[in-house]
């Protein structure tokens, strides 16, 4: 991680676990045969407080008598620009600087102080929104960029071995106000789930760590394996008479082949084979394909999330991702109202609701039995709250973060209540206490004779 010579800068936010990382870094400079830098981003958020960070760090740089790089930046006008959380753009910035800076030959890495903690604390996050396993590996010790590596030194240290080790060095730090904010997930990770948890085991920090050390091992094996596996499997184009393929978007799978894998193969090599057409898949989304490819017929079809659209011929599951324009194509879509309680068939989605009222004797005395329910397509500047989120999200972005692309992004729907958003396909919104929708796949429905639900969760 740490070679002599290295020219290495160091992200100082101000807080105890970067000043902490600048101050032993700059201990030991000389005797790892580092050239140590300070980097600090403001991200125009905090006002008076960010000044008082910048100024803290600069002033920190000028006592070490290290060289020191300073940047302005608006998170929050990104953030509105991208469709994005001020937390997610924050992000973006600050890593896209820290690149820019390593490619400008200022230092060949960057150093940051994420701690044991916050690798608990982003383990616990990933699984709460449903990771796969390469999710719950956290955050990983050396990422690798063109331009340089980041490097977190500090993920085996505690955030309070953190703090006596700065007061064992009377050095101060500064608190960041915003690490309070409960409307961040984060914090409330932090502050909330886990020190509950800890009540069940006071070892959950240390195990969430292992966890994410078991993830990122076993994640390197799996795509080992799978640069073995694809080429045997996966095939580019539709086969053409005489033999070969014709070139083409198509992407298909060999079932037969597939068949005779483990589960846990089959769903990497549809996983991955999703992602080479860019579609990204939840477990719902794979298991229906693992479905159509094991179990479905010749002429059977499956259109999901991201534009995504999987065919079953005889021999092959075909994928491709349906890229037209938007433009015109929500005029075809119909609203569908409905009464509450009652269902909606909405054909023109390929979807039906049922929509019940739940809790009607603990909604401080609103009834919503008799409101107009609305299955209609997204419109720009719809907002949802996801669940486990810390505020409303645009609908926009949501779908892009779903990378939701074509005809599909252009026609997705959601039911909206007295102007509320409640129920998004694909994704699982925060929960309503007086209302539930449960929503049943169209042609799943008529092609298995039963019904399947949509969605991860009891409210969608």
């Amino acid at each position: 991680m740490l070679k002599p010579g290295l020219r290495l800068a160091v992200g100082v936010s101000g807080g105890a676990d970067s000043v902490a990382l600048l101050r032993a870094l700059h201990q030991r400079s000389s005797e790892l045969g580092l050239v140590v830098h300070a980097v600090h981003l403001h991200h125009g958020l905090r006002g008076a407080e960010a000044d008082g960070d910048l100024g803290f760090v600069r002033a920190l740089a000028g006592e070490l008598d290290v060289p020191f790089h300073e940047e302005r930046v608006d998170a929050g006008a990104e953030a509105e620009r991208a469709g994005e959380s001020i937390e997610e753009a924050a992000r973006r910035l600050r890593y896209g600087w820290f690149r820019e800076l390593m490619a400008e030959g200022l230092v060949e890495a960057v150093a940051t102080a994420h701690t044991h903690d916050d690798q608990a604390e982003t383990v616990c996050g990933k699984f709460l929104r449903g990771a796969w396993t390469e999710g719950l590996s956290g955050i990983h010790p050396v990422v690798e960029f063109p331009e340089g590596r980041i490097v977190r030194p500090l993920l085996g240290t505690t955030r309070a071995e953190v703090e006596v080790y700065l007061k064992a060095v009377g050095q101060a730090w500064r608190e960041d106000s915003s690490n309070r904010d409960e409307a961040f997930t984060r914090n409330r990770i932090r502050h909330e789930l886990l020190p509950m948890l800890e009540g069940w085991n006071p070892r959950l920090r240390e195990h969430m760590a292992q966890m994410a050390v078991l993830a990122r091992d076993e994640e390197a094996w799996w795509q080992a394996e799978m640069a073995r596996l694809v080429p045997q499997i996966l095939m580019r184009g539709k086969p053409v008479r005489g033999g070969g393929r014709a070139a083409g978007d198509v992407l298909a799978i060999d079932v037969t082949r597939l068949a005779g894998l483990a589960p846990a193969l089959q769903r990497r090599l549809l996983r991955y084979a999703a992602e080479q057409v860019g579609a990204a898949l939840d477990f719902p989304s794979t298991e229906s394909l693992r479905t159509l490819a094991l179990e479905g017929r010749a002429g059977q079809k499956r259109e999901l999330a991201h534009g995504l659209r999987a065919e079953r011929t005889p021999r092959e599951l075909r994928l491709t991702v349906e890229a037209i324009s938007a433009l015109g194509a929500t005029e075809a879509v119909a609203e569908y109202l409905v009464l509450v309680p009652g269902e909606i068939a909405g054909a023109g989605f390929g979807v039906r609701l049922r929509v019940e009222v739940v809790l009607p004797g603990e909604n401080q005395g609103l009834d919503y039995s008799g409101k107009t329910a609305i299955l209609r397509n997204w419109r720009p500047g719809d907002r949802v709250r996801l669940r486990y989120s810390g505020g409303p999200r645009k609908v926009k972005e949501v779908l892009e973060r779903m990378r939701v692309t074509g005809s599909s992004r252009a026609i997705w729907p959601v039911l909206e209540i007295e102007g509320r958003i409640v129920w998004m396909k694909g994704v699982e919104l925060e929960p309503e206490r007086w209302i539930r929708v449960t929503a049943t796949d169209l042609e799943a429905a008529s092609e298995d004779g039963g019904s399947r639900r949509s969605g991860n969760g009891p409210f969608e």
